[in-house]
């Protein structure tokens, strides 16, 4: 049969791109549909529907105020079908225990109006708007965090340096995690309130981070996610900076851990030099990043579980029970990842392992995996951009790694198949049953397959029932993700 793409086109509306996301992964599921998605008409997004062959000349000539409804269905009836449930969830007014799509103001004038000691607005919206809108609410005297992603570099440096000039906090561009005031914002997880405050170019490093920490029994003051690219030598660390100000300030602060990607060496100076003068004692948890020489009141952590652990002051507990280990096999480690951070972390404990390493987002040390020549194992980020234009993060949709993981369970090279669950607000409701259920089709002599949770029992999928869940499918269970990278190693040296 062959396959219909139809485009329906809401003039003037508008839904933050999580929801939208969400709302994309219900219409895909729908009988005889082939691909969905639900994207505001910006040129950019429209970009991303053309390149997904999910546009049509409706969602063509749509403004970038429009939202467009666009589906690839077997058949006009199935397409038309997709195109009416789509509507329907548009529609659809939840009650107060539900307010995914509740209604919003028109403006942000118009917010403050309505909750008048609102001190910090989370911005949601096309990329190419953000800035703009990220600039009302500092004019406004709020703290800012910008969801949004694909806002240019340059805006970024600009907004922040307003930011500094007001005294206000922006995090962001691309902040997906943030916990203020015990209040856990876009993709986070519900952990108790404590002494140990978070800094983090990072957002899975940071759920990852306060969940261990979480598990031990300890607490977070706050956690800032201040955007992936805060660290660049471009930005300097402005947001960090700042957020190490309201953490001197803090009384409720007695720790501070700071994470990030591969930051660039001579912001590293400056962040120690700052860290340095702060009253808290400080953990940094740099993911490849160069080697520092670090202030008295400072200790480094080469992994997130050590950077929990040096915070705390203890180590971690030994983690859920798992299955008994099989014999070690001879082949390479697939890890197929959510959160970046953690295919990060990965990559890092397998490096010190001695062992090659190739990946879509290479750490110092590991190969490009479009380059890699010789055979190696391999650490693919499913979220970064390469994966995610035209369909939800793997956080949210799990269908794009479930199609993965399907074809690696086959794969008679593969010694160890490595995974990250993540948990939390925003994210996938039951993500290890989608695991279970590939798992359950897979051939009776496939490699063994090796995963940790990131999350709480507060959240809302519960981390025990994951973990139950994800053990009865036979998966092997680690305390953390660098102890089930750890685990991925000692079962592939056969």
């Amino acid at each position: 049969m062959t396959s219909i793409v139809r485009n329906a086109v809401r003039r003037g509306c508008y839904l933050d791109s999580v929801a939208l996301m969400r709302l994309s992964r219900e219409v895909a599921t729908l009988r005889g549909v082939e691909d969905a998605a639900l994207m505001m008409a910006t040129p950019a997004n429209k970009a991303i529907l053309a390149e997904a062959g999910l546009i049509d000349a409706d969602g063509q000539a749509a403004g970038a105020n429009d939202l467009i409804l666009a589906v690839r269905a077997e058949g006009g009836e199935a397409a038309d079908a997709a195109l009416a449930a789509a509507a329907q969830l548009l529609e659809f007014k939840p009650s107060a225990g539900n307010a995914a799509l509740s209604h919003q103001a028109r403006s942000l004038r118009t917010a403050l109006s309505a909750q008048p000691g609102a001190n910090l607005a989370l911005i949601s919206v096309p990329g190419d708007y953000a800035a703009a809108e990220a600039r009302k609410a500092l004019s406004c005297g709020l703290d800012v965090m910008i969801f949004s992603d694909n806002v240019p570099l340059a805006e970024e440096v600009a907004l922040k340096r307003d930011g500094k000039a007001l005294g206000r906090l922006v995090l962001g561009p691309d902040c997906g995690t943030a916990i203020i005031g015990g209040t856990p914002l876009a993709f986070a997880n519900r952990v108790p309130r404590g002494d140990i405050g978070l800094i983090g170019a990072s957002g899975t490093g940071l759920q990852e981070v306060s969940c261990l920490i979480a598990a031990a029994g300890g607490g977070i003051s706050h956690a800032i996610g201040v955007g992936s690219r805060d660290l660049s030598r471009e930005v300097g660390a402005l947001s960090t900076l700042a957020a190490i100000d309201l953490f001197d300030a803090d009384p409720a602060t007695a720790h501070l851990v700071l994470i990030s990607k591969p930051p660039a060496a001579e912001v590293v100076a400056t962040v120690l030099a700052r860290i340095g003068q702060s009253r808290n004692r400080c953990t940094v948890c740099f993911l490849g990043g160069p080697a520092m020489q670090l202030p008295p009141n400072a200790t480094a952590a080469a992994t997130l579980s050590a950077a929990a652990e040096a915070a705390l002051g203890r180590p971690l507990a030994a983690g859920p029970a798992t299955a008994p280990r099989p014999a070690p096999r001879r082949g390479l480690i697939l890890g197929l990842y959510s959160g970046g951070s953690l295919a990060a972390e990965a990559q890092l404990v397998l490096l010190a392992a001695g062992r090659a390493v190739a990946s879509n987002a290479a750490v110092p040390g590991a190969e490009a995996l479009a380059s890699a020549a010789a055979p190696a194992d391999r650490i693919i980020d499913l979220g970064a951009d390469e994966f995610t234009r035209g369909r939800p993060h793997p956080m949210i949709d799990p269908g794009l790694r479930n199609d993965k993981l399907a074809r690696a369970l086959a794969d008679p090279s593969l010694a160890v198949i490595l995974l990250d669950l993540v948990l939390g607000l925003g994210a996938h409701p039951d993500p290890a049953r989608e695991v279970a259920i590939v798992l359950a089709g897979a051939p009776a002599q496939h490699p063994p397959v090796v995963a940790s949770v990131t999350g709480t029992e507060a959240d809302p999928q519960v981390r025990s029932r994951q973990i139950a869940t994800l053990e009865a499918a036979g998966v092997l269970l680690a305390p953390s993700n660098a102890g089930a990278a750890a685990l991925a190693v000692a079962l592939a040296r056969g």
